[in-house]
């Protein structure tokens, strides 16, 4: 297969975004990648004064010269913008989104294989009007679907049924139609992008105890159970007690664990697999990962941010195209 070339957003320019962009280009810089960066150009000089760069570069003001990305890195100014170090404003906010937008494009039309997002701050987002609670639900507008969270890791991998939802309104959306529907959708995802012929996947309950047969809760045994039921040809299992789920390992068993809300499968994978991980957003017409932390405005620009988890980011979005062209 041909070299990939990914397209990389700076993320919130005042967090560690446009650090660890930089510093994961700079890791990748012997292998036969090509790299497109969305970043305002006085941004790109002024992080090169924390990390020095080990690559060549053009800087590319106009868009629609982008196509022709002859360098093994291609900055993209987004336009200048005023820097605010370790803090989110209305401007960090326009340009983080400004980047993915960009990036996007980039990817539908073919021109990268895949888009690796820095971290965004939703605080940055609501200074600048931006009404998308997250960049998994701008993408999914940009991309007229609807996108599912995965998150991926040597350890273990898992999807959130729902994502950034508050609690109240989470037993509202499981029924039974939402949530096979999902399940189907998740076994399609892991086939394609993740490359497993036939996925074992564990559902997690949504009462504690697993609801105790009605006693903490009726959905396990109304909704949960009935569909893992109706169709066992889909290697569906559960629904499993988290604490216990977690706590002998049993996550171990399984291609794929299956949460119903944020911080029930959130806490468990970053507490294993934070800065390893990645964020992967199947179900769109492009393909996106990013790190699975956030901005980290307490140690950003003084140098101290870890690239791992964007590192890791590359890796698995060339796994991901290389299994999904495969399958295709």
């Amino acid at each position: 297969m041909k070299s990939k070339t990914f397209a990389i957003t700076c993320g919130d320019i005042n967090g560690i975004g446009p650090e660890i962009a930089i510093r994961t280009i700079n890791y990748f810089s012997k292998k036969k990648f090509r790299f497109v960066l969305f970043i305002p150009k006085n941004v790109f000089i002024e992080i090169q004064k924390l990390v020095p760069l080990n690559f060549t570069y053009q800087i590319i003001s106009n868009v629609s010269d982008a196509f022709i990305i002859n360098k093994k890195v291609n900055v993209i100014d987004i336009g200048d913008v005023k820097l605010t170090k370790g803090k989110p404003t209305k401007d960090s906010g326009e340009m983080s989104v400004k980047a993915i937008r960009e990036a996007y494009q980039f990817c539908k039309v073919g021109i990268c294989d895949a888009m690796i997002t820095a971290p965004i701050s939703k605080t940055a987002w609501e200074y600048a009007g931006i009404k998308h609670p997250g960049q998994t639900e701008l993408l999914g507008k940009l991309d007229n679907n609807t996108p599912m969270m995965m998150f991926l890791s040597d350890i273990f991998n898992c999807a959130l049924f729902t994502i950034h939802e508050p609690i109240k309104n989470v037993a509202k959306l499981l029924t039974k139609k939402s949530l096979e529907t999902f399940i189907r959708n998740l076994i399609n995802n892991t086939k394609d992008y993740l490359g497993v012929k036939k996925p074992k996947i564990a559902l997690l309950a949504l009462n504690p105890h697993a609801g105790e047969d009605g006693r903490i809760g009726s959905e396990e045994f109304e909704i949960i159970k009935p569909i893992i039921n109706r169709i066992p040809q889909l290697n569906i299992f559960g629904p499993f007690v988290p604490d216990a789920f977690f706590a002998t390992n049993s996550f171990k068993n399984y291609d794929v664990v299956l949460g119903i809300y944020h911080d029930q499968i959130l806490i468990p994978f970053k507490m294993l697999a934070f800065n390893k991980g990645v964020n992967f957003t199947a179900g769109l017409e492009i393909i996106r990962v990013s790190p699975d932390h956030g901005t980290a405005f307490d140690i950003a620009w003084n140098g101290k941010a870890d690239s791992e988890s964007m590192i890791n980011s590359v890796l698995w979005a060339e796994e991901i195209v290389e299994n999904y062209h495969r399958r295709k």
